[in-house]
C-alpha cells in the first residue's frame, strides 16, 4: 500500500495520507482509515520508460502537504514549491492558475468522508462512537483546517470556506450520532463535543502535551449528562451481568 505525501498517519480531524490498495482509495487519518473519492494520478514514465514518479500535479499538492504543515501556509512560496515538487513554475501553473487554488485544492482532498472510521462502525454502540472521536494521538499536527483558517484572515477565501465546511459537517455527524444515542437535545451536545475536540487539538499544539484524555473525561461527563437514564443506550448495557 502507497501513502500519499510523506505516509505520516494522522488521525480523523486532521487528515494528511492516502493509500490505494485493491482499487480503493483510502484516507489514512492515524488510527481510522478514510474514504478518499478523488483522483489518483499514475505515475509518469520517461523517455527511455522508466518511471520518473508521480504525475507532476500530484508531486506539486504532495510538496504543499509536507510544506504547509512543516512551515505554514504563508511561509511557502510557489519557488519552493516547485523545487520540493521538482516542476519548473511554468508546469505549476499550468495545474494551479496560483497559489490561492493551489491552498483551496490542498484542503479539499483531505476528507469528503467525515471521520467514516469512526461514526460508521458497527461495534461500537453511539456513545462509544462519540467518545472514539477524542481518540486522537498526541503527536497529531494541528488541524490543517483550523491553521488554514488562522493563516489565510479571510473568510471569502475558498479554504476557508472548505474548513468552514468541514467544521460543520464534523458537528453535524457528532449530532447525528448524539441523537442515536438518545441525547435530549443533540445539537448542542455535537456542538459542545466539536468545540471540545477543536480545543483540545490547539492546547495539544500550544503546550506541547496531550490534552485530549482531559477532553475525553470532560466528553465522556456532557454525553452521560446529555443521555436520559430511560435512553436504555449502552451505560445501561454495560450494568447489564453477562
Amino acid at each position: 500500500m502507497r501513502t500519499w505525501g510523506d505516509g505520516v498517519m494522522y488521525t480523523a480531524l486532521c487528515a494528511y495520507g492516502i493509500g490505494q490498495a485493491g482499487g480503493t482509495q483510502t484516507m489514512y487519518t492515524g488510527r481510522y482509515p478514510l474514504r478518499y473519492d478523488g483522483p489518483m494520478t499514475e505515475l509518469e514514465k520517461g523517455p527511455t520508460g522508466r518511471r520518473r514518479g508521480r504525475g507532476a500535479r500530484e508531486r506539486i499538492l504532495s510538496a504543499s502537504q509536507q510544506l504547509f504543515r512543516e512551515q505554514g501556509i504563508n511561509r511557502t512560496g510557489m519557488d519552493q514549491l516547485c523545487a520540493a515538487a521538482e516542476v519548473s513554475k511554468r508546469t505549476a501553473y499550468q495545474h494551479f492558475t496560483g497559489k490561492d487554488e493551489l491552498v483551496a485544492e490542498y484542503l479539499r482532498r483531505f476528507d469528503p468522508s467525515v471521520l467514516s472510521g469512526v461514526f460508521d462502525r458497527t461495534d461500537l454502540t453511539p456513545r462509544e462512537r462519540l467518545l472514539a472521536a477524542f481518540d486522537i494521538p498526541p503527536t497529531t499536527p494541528l488541524c490543517p483546517y483550523i491553521a488554514a483558517a488562522v493563516e489565510l484572515h479571510d473568510p471569502q477565501h475558498p479554504a476557508s470556506q472548505y474548513a468552514r465546511d468541514y467544521k460543520k459537517a464534523v458537528a453535524a455527524r457528532l449530532t447525528d450520532t448524539a441523537r442515536e444515542a438518545g441525547a435530549a437535545d443533540p445539537e448542542q451536545l455535537g456542538e459542545q463535543l466539536a468545540l471540545l475536540i477543536d480545543g483540545a487539538a490547539a492546547r495539544t499544539r500550544v503546550l506541547n502535551a496531550d490534552a485530549f484524555p482531559t477532553a475525553a473525561a470532560i466528553a465522556a461527563v456532557l454525553i452521560d449528562n446529555a443521555i436520559p437514564a430511560t435512553a436504555g443506550d449502552d451505560r445501561q448495557r454495560e450494568e447489564v451481568p453477562s
